[in-house]
């Protein structure tokens, strides 16, 4: 079992930055590979990024590619989503994720453990 809590959201301007970290529990956090998606109201869940076990490889999706930047701690069990020159419309509540694989995947099925999630509203 692995349990994820995310935290680092807020209110921020367009433009500015944030980083949103997620601390996960369980001895065996090193083994799974990690992702951030996020969900607007009234739009469907969102894969961002994707990081694998060891941190070596990483996938992004092309909205966020450039400005959002995901790395992991596995000393410190805690992924982290570096987001910067951010825009209104990355208004969403943000959630990590532990997939039951190693590689990195954008596939929300592969994933079995998720966040509870954090809010992150950009103000134009």
């Amino acid at each position: 079992q692995v349990q994820l809590v995310e935290s680092g959201g807020g209110l921020v301007q367009a433009g500015g930055s944030l980083r949103l970290s997620c601390a996960a529990s369980g001895r065996t956090f090193s083994i799974y590979a990690m992702g951030w998606f996020r969900q607007a109201p009234g739009k469907e869940r969102e894969f961002l990024e994707t990081i694998s076990w060891s941190g070596s490889s990483t996938y992004y999706a092309d909205s966020v590619k450039g400005r959002f930047t995901i790395s992991r701690d596995n000393a410190k069990n805690t992924v982290y989503l570096q987001m910067n020159s951010l825009k209104p419309e990355d208004t969403a509540v943000y959630y990590c994720a532990a997939a039951g694989v190693s590689y990195p995947t954008a596939r929300s099925y592969d994933y079995d453990y998720w966040g509870q999630g954090t809010q992150v509203t950009v103000s134009s």
